[in-house]
């Protein structure tokens, strides 16, 4: 048995992945708002609650500014981390985009309320890594 006894930290992502797997990312910040005020109560790592679809979703089927989704989700959350999925060198994205694109977008995501980055690539290329993860470092998260 481990002599390590630093507490476990747990990530919930039903902001992101419930309605991405569930119905498409169709579901409306607003909708989302009342349930995440009470998610913030539940002391988790982290929550996450932007990335993967939703950045798309939001402009293409909802009408929505992605931008004020997270900022919206980090003010009714104000104690729980926000948290991102992000596609490595594709950012949101479905092709790969130029490292100073992947680095304004990471630096833009941090300000405006993301926490904590999971970044990963489809094809597990650590080359679509290695920007996106020095542009997280470069930002302190």
């Amino acid at each position: 048995m481990s002599e390590n006894k630093s507490p476990l930290g747990i990530t919930d992502v039903v902001l992101r992945d419930a309605h991405q797997s569930l119905f498409a990312t169709r579901m409306r910040i607003d909708d989302m708002l009342p349930i995440a005020e009470k998610l913030d109560q539940v002391g988790f790592w982290s929550l996450e609650s932007w990335g993967g679809a939703t950045f798309d979703a939001c402009i293409r089927f909802l009408g929505e500014d992605p931008w004020e989704r997270i900022r919206r989700f980090k003010e009714v959350m104000p104690n729980t981390p926000q948290q991102m999925l992000l596609r490595g060198q594709n950012i949101l994205g479905y092709r790969h985009y130029a490292d100073d694109v992947v680095n304004k977008f990471v630096e833009r995501a941090a300000i405006n309320g993301v926490d904590v980055f999971r970044v990963f690539d489809a094809i597990n290329d650590m080359r679509n890594l290695e920007t996106a993860i020095k542009s997280v470092k470069k930002c302190e998260k």
